[in-house]
């Protein structure tokens, strides 16, 4: 079963990643969605009527936690989703990571900014941290006009045959997209070929025709679900550059990416194609990390789409 974690605060940003979550395609049978509010509790070592505002300030946001929760189960009202409200309080980006390995999210969803702009500006994006950290794939919304039209999504998969690259494929397989999608698949070659940071030797034309032939093996494997979708092999000096330049051009609403494994340390000193356009795109990026199971392949509709099976707590 499908465990999807959703992480919201009531900020637009937090809001429009419900909304986004909401719109998309989803495979069939039952999925479980945790969604996530962190009340930061402040500490102020003071006197006791400080404290007693504190406390009032604290069962305030708590109540408004609980406000945005309903808001949110409206969005999937009659879904094949399983609901439930997590309140935890503490460091914000930690919260969510330690959520994702207790409800053992496969999918963790979050607004690429919340409410504070000095804290990201001082300790670097909540977003940022999580995409980093999770246990799971993620993905970072940022709003488009999609939400404002009635244009089918523009989803892009960056797509390489190496193991993060068809990490990625697979995930987005399991998403049946249809005829309801402008669905692109791009690979990006370079001199150095460091796409993910992998390396492919061998002649440029050698290197364009295996290029090709992974753009083709990638349309074969997503035509049952993406049967309009169109391949490119477009040259840059930089995969990460070239990516976003593409994305930009299309008007894409969600980039599907996956992440090569590193260890912690290389990930957090040296960075990644991933993380590079997790920065850089004007779009919502999807960062897949996971080993997606068989059961999860199947048909269906919209996430917040109406049914006669739904069951929600």
């Amino acid at each position: 079963m499908l465990n999807v974690l959703l992480a919201v605060d009531g900020s637009d940003p937090s809001m429009h990643a419900a909304e986004l979550l909401a719109h998309l395609p989803h495979s069939g049978g039952v999925a479980n969605l945790t969604v996530l509010t962190v009340v930061q509790r402040p500490f102020i070592h003071s006197n006791y009527s400080t404290g007693e505002v504190l406390k009032k300030a604290f069962e305030r946001d708590k109540n408004h936690a609980e406000t945005v929760y309903q808001q949110v189960s409206e969005m999937f009202e009659g879904a094949d989703v399983k609901l439930r409200h997590v309140v935890s309080d503490g460091p914000v980006g930690e919260s969510i990571v330690q959520e994702a390995h207790n409800c053992q999210a496969n999918f963790l969803v979050i607004g690429a900014r919340g409410h504070s702009q000095i804290s990201r500006m001082l300790l670097g994006s909540v977003s940022d941290y999580v995409a980093t950290h999770a246990p799971c794939s993620t993905m970072v919304v940022r709003p488009t006009d999609l939400m404002k039209s009635e244009r089918p999504i523009r989803v892009l998969l960056a797509y390489e045959q190496t193991a993060s690259g068809i990490e990625a494929l697979q995930e987005v397989q399991t998403i049946p997209w249809r005829t309801g999608a402008d669905f692109h698949v791009l690979t990006v070659e370079t001199y150095l070929s460091d796409f993910v940071g992998q390396r492919v030797a061998g002649e440029e034309y050698e290197m364009t025709k295996l290029y090709e032939e992974g753009l083709l093996t990638a349309q074969h494997h997503l035509m049952k679900v993406a049967p309009k979708l169109q391949t490119h092999l477009v040259k840059a000096d930089h995969v990460g550059e070239g990516i976003i330049e593409f994305a930009e051009k299309e008007g894409i609403d969600l980039l599907v990416i996956g992440e090569a494994q590193r260890s912690s340390l290389s990930r957090l000193l040296l960075g990644s194609t991933s993380r590079f356009v997790l920065r850089h795109a004007h779009c919502s990026v999807w960062v897949a990390r996971n080993h997606v199971r068989e059961e999860l392949l199947g048909q269906g509709g919209p996430l917040g789409e109406r049914s006669n099976s739904t069951e929600s707590s």
